[in-house]
């Protein structure tokens, strides 16, 4: 094992111990997931309740600069959902014909913030907008970083912000034995793949 493995799986521990402290940090609001929806105890309802700012006292606060640029965030919306049907055909269409295991958008559509009772009716929508575009982006990605591996799992010479998961795994830049070697060990990653749960 190279010590960029090493450092990746140490990389990876820590990303799971993270997550177990933010599941800690959460268990003080008392709520748990049923059928894919979210329930609160009766008291943290309540208590979000009476945090809630109504509809009309949230419109009329918002600054002028708010009302002019609303209508360019929401436009947002149209090539969001033409990205949406862009990724189910190119998923459809494509990753059958590689045998590359297709994305589960589920997986990264998460909408439940709208079900937050301390919100109102614009803040939800604004919360399952938000949720949507950026889930949308991640499964995007997802679907990109999976064709990369497929087709050209490179890396690039310099050093890129926010590499995808499938980053790591990929081969030095100008390393062409390892690239022709590996190839079809990379690909075969992706079919062997399984669905995210």
């Amino acid at each position: 094992m190279s010590r960029i493995d090493d450092l990746v799986g140490q990389l990876q521990a820590i990303e799971s111990e993270l997550q177990v402290e933010f599941d800690k940090r959460r268990e003080g609001f008392a709520f748990e997931v049923d059928r894919r929806r979210v329930r609160f105890s009766e008291e943290v309802m309540e208590l979000q309740r009476v945090r809630k700012i109504g509809l009309i006292r949230y419109i009329t606060g918002a600054s002028l600069l708010s009302w002019l640029v609303a209508p360019v965030i929401y436009s947002g919306i149209v090539p969001l959902l033409l990205f949406d049907l862009f990724l189910l055909v190119y998923q459809a269409a494509c990753f059958p014909v590689y045998r590359i295991t297709k994305v589960e958008r589920a997986h990264y559509l998460l909408l439940d913030r709208g079900d937050l009772p301390y919100l109102n009716l614009l803040e939800r929508l604004n919360c399952v907008y938000c949720g949507y575009a950026n889930g949308l982006m991640a499964y995007g990605r997802e679907v990109a970083a999976r064709t990369e591996q497929f087709f050209c799992p490179i890396k690039h010479a310099r050093r890129i912000v926010a590499a995808h998961d499938h980053y790591p795994g990929f081969f030095e830049y100008g390393d062409s034995e390892s690239y022709r070697l590996g190839l079809e060990r990379l690909r075969a990653k992706l079919v062997e793949e399984p669905t995210e749960s």
